[in-house]
């Protein structure tokens, strides 16, 4: 059973800001220019010139406002029909009309001149007087798609129902795998995927493919997303469970609304004496049990600027160091004695407290902050439990089969899901056809190995891991845009948003 508690809000629920890309009828993005501050729809692909925030109209009407998310500037039309985006404040030309279509696709109309916005490549404009498919925008999220999902109407997180088989906004807080979401962009529409590799379907059930009626278009509203399926009804709780399924309304109302939040690493250590560390049976944390359950199950959350992590439990509170280098699960706030330093070694990991002394496991099991030096009782199995299936994101794109080949390119738009196993400190990454992840000549990553190769996560950086390979070199994307393991450093691009 879930234990009840009320996690803390200084950082752990996070609502993620909407950003997107909005793509025309020719599989083109729209892009917001440095140079003269134009716009374009001739990008390919999805990246920091092609990403845009919808803002509300300061004037609480229907208008809404595009601000590109690379210039910090707004998207205009002015009465002849040309558009810019150099307005570093929204004036009334800023101001745009969102008209859902029947098949999900967005039309953009100027509020204050009436006309649509669309075109293609650098002959954008907003003079169309009718809507043609030149006039027509698919939304493609651009923050990455593992995430928690949050019912605005109950305040609950959906999640993973195995024993009714249906996914359900009853979890007081995403605690464990099933609270994982991944949206998944099939056919220029999001499906919603289970932790299992499931697909919601708007009846509630769950399926295996991402069949038409396992597909939603996304609607925003106040800063809040919607699901809608093929026959215009919403996603939405139903029942006292808080079955998702689509419900009777053709219109988003509360009810239908929900946020996505941050999924932050959950985690079980295991220690020296083959057992996990666990708040099951009080405050201390202790290395004392032999099964992985919630209380033995740790949100780890790492600071921007330290790099330093903590650890909060299950039973509502942080890892703190107290009197004699002692470690309780007491703190609500975080401080510099719930800070611990993370040390890799290999397979293992090393937690360093504020005290300077490096955490160990007693000979009662019971965890402290005492000793100068690493040694066995010092290192820990630190293993990521809530990515079962994983997207990796660079600095230049997600991280996707290239077409033909066995190798990985980490420039895409688009993404694959891969599938995590763990064993002894290392995972094992497989791909398309249950491929594993393997490191070939001269520092190639290919997909199609019959055996799998075991590789190291170092959670280096908020919401970033680096990835070592065998050779003791990390993963990253290179100018070619394929995957290689040639990176001395786990910095810049060797490190992976997951």
């Amino acid at each position: 059973m879930m234990p009840a508690l009320k996690m803390p809000t200084n950082g752990l629920h996070q609502v993620l800001k909407i950003q997107f890309g909005l793509l025309n009828d020719t599989d083109r993005y729209l892009t917001a220019e440095s140079f003269g501050f134009k716009v374009n729809a001739s990008a390919p692909s999805l990246k920091r010139k092609q990403t845009w925030v919808l803002e509300p109209d300061p004037g609480q009407g229907t208008a809404v406002l595009f601000r590109s998310s690379h210039l910090g500037r707004y998207l205009s039309a002015k009465e002849d029909g040309r558009v810019a985006c150099e307005a570093e404040r929204p004036g009334r030309d800023c101001r745009f009309l969102v008209l859902p279509q029947p098949d999900g696709r967005w039309v953009l109309q100027s509020e204050p001149h009436g006309r649509f916005f669309g075109g293609t490549e650098d002959r954008l404009s907003c003079f169309a007087t009718a809507i043609s498919p030149a006039e027509l925008w698919t939304v493609h999220l651009a923050i990455h798609p593992q995430a928690h999902l949050l019912s605005v109407s109950r305040r609950r997180y959906v999640h993973l129902c195995l024993q009714e088989d249906e996914m359900a906004a009853d979890g007081d807080v995403p605690w464990g795998v099933d609270a994982l979401l991944t949206l998944i962009f099939q056919s220029r529409q999001y499906c919603l995927k289970t932790c299992d590799s499931r697909y919601l379907r708007s009846d509630g059930r769950l399926v295996w493919e991402p069949e038409s009626r396992a597909r939603y278009t996304l609607e925003f509203k106040a800063g809040k997303l919607a699901f809608k399926d093929c026959d215009g009804r919403y996603l939405a709780p139903v029942g006292p469970a808080g079955t998702l399924k689509a419900g009777r309304n053709t219109r988003p109302g509360k009810d239908e609304l929900f946020d996505l939040e941050e999924s932050h690493p959950q985690v079980v250590l295991v220690a020296a004496n083959h057992r996990y560390v666990s708040v099951r049976q009080g405050v201390n944390v202790s290395a004392n049990q032999d099964e992985e359950l919630d209380h033995e199950t740790f949100l780890m959350q790492i600071d921007q600027e330290t790099k330093k992590c903590t650890f909060y439990s299950s039973i509502g509170g942080y890892w703190t160091l107290v009197t004699h280098g002692g470690i309780e699960a007491t703190a609500t706030e975080v401080s510099a004695d719930t800070m611990f330093e993370l040390q890799w070694r290999g397979r293992r990991v090393a937690l360093k407290a504020s005290n300077g002394r490096y955490v160990c496991m007693k000979k009662n099991g019971q965890l402290a902050a005492i000793s100068d030096f690493v040694g066995k009782d010092e290192e820990f199995i630190l293993k990521l439990i809530n990515r079962p299936i994983l997207v990796l994101r660079s600095l230049d794109g997600f991280v996707c089969h290239r077409r033909g080949s066995n190798q990985l390119d980490t420039n895409r738009s688009v993404y694959d899901v891969f599938h995590l196993s763990f064993s002894d400190g290392a995972y094992q990454i497989r791909g398309r056809g249950g491929g594993f992840w393997y490191t070939g000549s001269h520092g190639s990553v290919c997909s199609d190995g019959e055996r799998p190769e075991d590789f190291l996560f170092e959670f280096r950086e908020r919401g970033r891991l680096a990835i070592r390979a065998r050779s003791g070199k990390y993963l990253r994307g290179g100018a070619s845009g394929l995957l290689r393991a040639d990176a001395d450093a786990p910095a810049g691009p060797a490190l992976w948003e997951y």
